[in-house]
């Protein structure tokens, strides 16, 4: 798992048929203490209601990813899992 902010949302008019009616989110990494890494992903929004600017827990491992979704088929990588309050460190 990983945590990140969402800076932006993702339009497509051709994909694959498991996105549709799915909200895709552009997210940057975040380190330990919620500093932008410098890396971009694009996830799903694993049914938290994640917009612009929230701080998200990220899962970014595919297997896990399909898990949740219920598809062993999906072609899924990274889904958000959570919206972050805060970090302690």
């Amino acid at each position: 798992m990983m945590t990140g902010i969402v800076s932006g949302n993702l339009v497509s008019t051709i994909n694959h048929s498991f996105y549709d009616g799915k909200k895709l989110l552009l997210v940057d990494k975040t380190d330990h203490q919620g500093k932008r890494t410098g890396d971009t992903v694009i996830a799903i929004d694993g049914g938290v209601a994640a917009g612009m600017g929230d701080a998200v827990l990220l899962l970014d491992e595919g297997n896990g990813a399909r898990q949740i979704v219920d598809s062993t088929t999906a072609p899924l990588r990274t889904i958000i899992v959570g919206i972050v309050d805060h970090i302690e460190t």
